[in-house]
């Protein structure tokens, strides 16, 4: 299992392809590209005939080769963004290191690596150390490419986060949140999935905690008398709406008015909390984030 964190602040757990798993993958490609190879070959000889040079003949060939080892990998990759007709067979996919779909670049490079590296010219060798020695099973290819090849599953869908209070989405706008952990939003986000499974005083403790934490990285400080829970929420909300916004092409939205009135002490219900949460407690004092 590996866990890939998304540009949200989200872990997922991603099983890992298995060397024995992949290695089919590759030889169900290969017998795909030595029977397109040797078809090209046969139709630029019937082409050619008996008058072509052998010069002319070795130089084809060579091209045949190019297009057929690196070009199928490389288009098939970029067209259904991550699998061949072996990885497609075995339920297997290249995803970028933060889980995102691979592009053009990614393709290609794999592709030449393979060839040129972890394959023919080390008749396998290379590709075959370095995935048993990467502790997420990358060969040559994808260490250079930033790649990792996946088991597809149905992973479960992370808890929705709360939505930013509307009184927050002002000060949140306005906020420099790049500089937030990853480990430490994940954090964040569990205890606020987790919000009604704890009592009272523990997730006034933990939710203290964990803002005062995060609000070391993040200014300028939020307006006084916030909740743990706001605090958290307004982050992380804003945190994704920024990512959703970039990786759609969208231009930063105009900032909310500001922070104008008090935030209530419980949060929303999550879709997935208990059927019967505790009742709201009498809220206690909020943390105090550093000047």
């Amino acid at each position: 299992m590996s866990g890939l964190v998304t540009g949200e602040a989200v872990v997922v757990d991603l099983a890992i392809a298995r060397p024995a798993t992949r290695a089919l993958s590759l030889c169900i490609d290969l017998l795909v590209e030595f029977i397109a190879y040797f078809a090209l070959i046969t139709l630029i000889a019937l082409i050619a005939g008996d008058d072509a040079s052998d010069s002319l003949i070795v130089g084809l060939s060579i091209a045949c080769g190019v297009v057929t080892f690196v070009g199928y990998a490389t288009a098939m990759e970029t067209l259904t963004r991550g699998k061949t007709l072996g990885k497609f067979a075995l339920g297997l996919r290249v995803v970028r290191d933060d889980g995102g779909p691979i592009r053009f670049r990614h393709a290609l490079v794999r592709a030449l690596s393979g060839v040129f590296v972890d394959f023919f010219t080390t008749l396998g060798c290379a590709g075959f150390l370095t995935a048993m020695l990467n502790s997420k099973g990358k060969r040559v290819g994808d260490i250079l490419a930033g790649t990792v090849v996946l088991r597809e599953r149905g992973p479960a869908a992370p808890n929705p986060l709360p939505p930013v209070p509307p009184e927050l989405a002002g000060w949140a706008a306005h906020a420099e949140l790049s500089r937030i952990p990853d480990d430490l939003a994940h954090s964040a986000r569990t205890f606020l999935s987790r919000y009604y499974e704890l009592s009272a005083p523990a997730r006034e403790a933990l939710g203290n905690r964990l803002a005062s934490a995060v609000a070391e990285y993040v200014s300028p400080a939020p307006p006084a008398g916030v909740p743990a829970w706001a605090y958290l929420a307004a982050v992380l909300g804003e945190r994704r709406n920024r990512t959703l916004r970039q990786e759609q092409g969208r231009p930063a939205q105009p900032p909310p008015p500001q922070w104008q009135s008090p935030v209530s002490t419980q949060p929303p219900m999550p879709a997935n909390s208990p059927t019967n949460p505790p009742p709201p407690q009498s809220h206690g004092p909020t943390f105090t984030p550093p000047s």
